[in-house]
């Protein structure tokens, strides 16, 4: 079994930063590719974030590139998301997910993601 722990979420003024962590328990944590999901209020849940499982690869929704950057730190089973120039409409619940199907390549679809954390929340006011 799986478990993914996610912190560091909060209240943040516009322009702000934020960086997210993930713990995932378990041994083979480097064997597989991770995503960050949001979910805002009314909306569905949407794709932020994927890296590959050495890191080497990495992919972004437009509305967060260039502001938003995941790494992960295989040694310690943790996935990050370090979130600059934040913006109101950042605002949602954020969530980490280990991929389900071991293909290379960008996993947008959040249906290809097999164990979620509990999410945090990320609020950023204007």
């Amino acid at each position: 079994q799986v478990q993914l722990v996610e912190s560091g979420g909060g209240l943040v003024q516009a322009g702000g930063s934020l960086r997210l962590s993930c713990a995932a328990s378990g041994r083979t944590f480097s064997m597989y590719a991770m995503g960050w999901f949001r979910q805002a209020p009314g909306k569905e849940r949407e794709f932020v974030a994927q890296i590959n499982w050495s890191g080497g690869s990495t992919y972004y929704a437009d509305s967060v590139k260039g502001r938003f950057t995941i790494s992960r730190d295989n040694a310690k089973n943790t996935v990050y998301l370090q979130m600059n120039s934040l913006k109101p409409e950042d605002t949602a619940v954020y969530y980490c997910a280990r991929d389900g199907t071991g293909r290379a390549g960008a996993i947008i679809d959040r249906h290809d993601y097999d164990y979620w954390g509990q999410g945090t929340q990320v609020t950023v006011s204007s």
